[in-house]
């Protein structure tokens, strides 16, 4: 009896943890299932739109020839980006935010919250770290044992922080971040020009389908090029009113969390904190080459670390407009400043000649 006990109590750990594993492994190949139905959708309008359409429908061969070239020309850069965007290399927070054992001991050892605020805010003094909590203390993530970089958070999907999160994207089975943010604001920008150019180009043989004018030649494929117009007009829609606000947010330099929540400085809650000038911010992500703007290869500025602020958030030392090529930006004032500099040009008229313009 005692020695079935024992077999028992050994095998329900064996048994909780090939349960475990088989969880894991079903749970990872259930986060490829969106992507899944976007390659199956793409590859079926391949069919649709370069057999269907350009081979079997289609009678004039320039035609024929401008539309294939077209066609594959914006699949190869949709499915450049999205494949970036998917398996972009996220990597992780650098060590110098990690807590040290002594400092993480000081902190669960802290009697009370006052106590253990002071220990981050010692740790994270000579961290380039410009962002608070609500409370106004360093931000810390406790699974993570790490002080978070500014405009980083922890993904509950990905089970780890991420450097500038936008959003955890089911369709590309990745964090959208600071890694791959220009992949997936190209991913987005292309496809829906792959779908207004389906759309707009299956046009006409949908009409012709609609007043009956289409023939008995191509019966069978009719359907696919009819399919073909609505599946694009519908994904057309969604990806532009998705593309939309992504462009919206890249002008104004805010990810989607802080669209939803400003992020906190000591000074409070800033929307724009980040903000510098609708070019810049544009460049911040899209980096300062305009040859490599359109081409799904990184140059985003910048380490995902630190970022440039407006000029009242700004610690007395901050290194990252030189080191990391955000030199040609140049530097913001807040509205304070600028109205102070306006009505000090007014009062001095003579000055306002060689007096260097605001940013």
């Amino acid at each position: 009896m005692a020695s079935s006990v024992h077999n028992n109590r050994l095998s329900q750990p064996r048994s909780y943890a090939c349960c475990r594993t088989c969880n894991m492994w079903c749970w990872r190949a259930f986060k490829w299932l969106p992507v899944l139905l976007v390659v199956s959708i793409i590859t079926w309008s391949y069919y649709a739109y370069v057999i269907q359409l350009c081979i079997f429908t289609i009678e004039s061969t320039v035609q024929q020839c401008i539309y294939l070239i077209v066609y594959h020309i914006l699949l190869i850069m949709f499915s450049w980006s999205y494949w970036r965007t998917i398996f972009a290399d996220i990597k992780q927070i650098p060590e110098k935010y990690k807590l040290p054992e002594e400092e993480l001991e000081k902190l669960l050892g802290a009697e009370s919250e006052d106590a253990q605020r002071t220990i981050l805010e010692n740790f994270a003094k000579d961290l380039p770290v410009v962002t608070r909590t609500m409370s106004g203390s360093v931000r810390y993530c406790n699974r993570c044992v790490i002080v978070k970089p500014d405009r980083a958070h922890h993904c509950s999907i990905c089970a780890r922080c991420v450097l500038k999160m936008d959003h955890h994207c089911p369709w590309v089975n990745n964090c959208v971040c600071f890694h791959n943010y220009k992949f997936f604001m190209l991913f987005l920008g292309y496809a829906l020009i792959y779908c207004l150019f389906i759309m707009s180009t299956c046009l006409p043989y949908f009409i012709k389908f609609w007043k009956g004018d289409f023939g008995t030649s191509a019966s069978a494929g009719r359907y696919h090029i009819v399919f073909a117009f609505f599946v694009a007009l519908m994904f057309a829609t969604t990806l532009g009113s998705l593309f939309g606000y992504h462009c919206y947010l890249v002008a104004h330099n805010r990810t989607t969390l802080e669209a939803f929540r400003a992020p906190m400085f000591r000074g409070g809650a800033d929307k724009n904190g980040f903000s510098i000038g609708a070019f810049n911010n544009f460049k911040e992500v899209f980096g300062n080459s305009p040859n490599l703007w359109m081409v799904p290869v990184f140059t985003s500025l910048g380490d995902g670390c630190e970022y440039p602020v407006r000029r009242e958030h700004q610690l007395q030392t901050f290194t990252t407009q030189d080191a990391h090529g955000y030199e040609s930006m140049g530097t913001t004032r807040s509205s304070v400043e600028v109205d102070h500099e306006t009505e000090r040009w007014r009062l001095c008229p003579r000055r306002a000649r060689t007096a260097p313009q605001i940013v």
